[in-house]
């Protein structure tokens, strides 16, 4: 009898275990290669990749995105929302990464070639926008661009509502919220996104409250993305009440923190840093 119930104990643990993995996606090559080859900066308010040793480790990246290419969508369908986002994050970021080694020999070439005078971070733009528009990826049997993942996906309205998003994906640039050197989680992901968006907000060189002059400078994301952050999210309608909520991330004063809290703050947008950010 005992014999007859550890078996059927065994068999219901397999069928636990079964029914998990078939509930979300094993992110575990790409947690590896990001622990590898990026690496946190300025208390982790930024990152840089060392693109030439991922490039060293460029066949455990395809096994990544072959097996993402395997997810059907009807499975995909059937996970909770923090796993479906968890997973098309870091779809995102390593397709990100994939783009931008492939267009590394001739971003070094141009870089390397160019005369003093020459204004590459202009090209160096075009060549990650350029990178953003490409079709070059196959999931749930269609073939995909980084845009679409981002915009009809994860940015779809009524598919998430989630405007954090904007702190995780990687853009291949220094203007971008950093890079994390880990892969998302479903079990994690809140905690994960409210984490980026704090540590992105205290980063003083692209979100600071301008005491002398009365006004909050941000990065210019919240230019492009302002939309996203005024569709009901927490029930707030304006970028000024996602300033107000994270006033303590953005200022270092008690007397900033509280215009921040009155709102209505003069906001100023800074230039976005489109230079590659590579390790040196």
């Amino acid at each position: 009898m005992q014999a007859f119930k550890r078996l059927l104990l065994t068999f219901l643990l397999c069928i636990a275990t079964n029914t998990v993995s078939a509930d979300r996606f094993d992110h575990a090559i790409l947690d590896q290669l990001l622990r590898e080859h990026v690496f946190m900066i300025k208390q982790g308010q930024a990152s840089h990749v060392n693109y030439y040793g991922l490039a060293l480790s460029h066949g455990q990246l395809r096994k990544y995105l072959a097996q993402l290419s395997a997810v059907k969508e009807s499975d995909f369908s059937g996970w909770d929302k923090s796993e479906q986002l968890a997973f098309l994050i870091n779809a995102y970021n390593a397709y990100t990464l994939e783009i931008t080694l492939r267009s590394y020999s001739t971003i070094a070439t141009f870089r390397a070639d160019a005369p003093v005078t020459f204004n590459w971070k202009t090209r160096l733009s075009s060549v990650i926008r350029n990178n953003w528009q490409l079709n070059f990826i196959y999931m749930f049997g269609d073939t995909l661009s980084l845009n679409n993942i981002e915009h009809d996906m994860i940015l779809k309205p009524g598919n998430y509502n989630e405007p954090r998003i904007h702190f995780v994906l990687n853009r291949a640039s220094i203007g971008s919220p950093a890079l994390l050197n880990r892969a998302y989680t479903g079990m994690e992901l809140e905690q994960q996104l409210e984490t980026a968006t704090r540590t992105f907000l205290s980063d003083r060189s692209r979100n600071r409250y301008n005491e002398a002059a009365e006004k909050l400078e941000v990065s210019e994301i919240f230019d492009w993305y302002a939309k996203d952050f005024e569709r009901g999210w927490q029930g707030w309608d304006s970028l000024d009440q996602f300033f107000m909520h994270y006033r303590d991330s953005l200022a270092d004063s008690p007397v900033a923190r509280e215009r921040l809290a009155a709102g209505s703050v003069m906001i100023e947008f800074l230039e976005y840093n489109w230079l590659l950010n590579e390790k040196h």
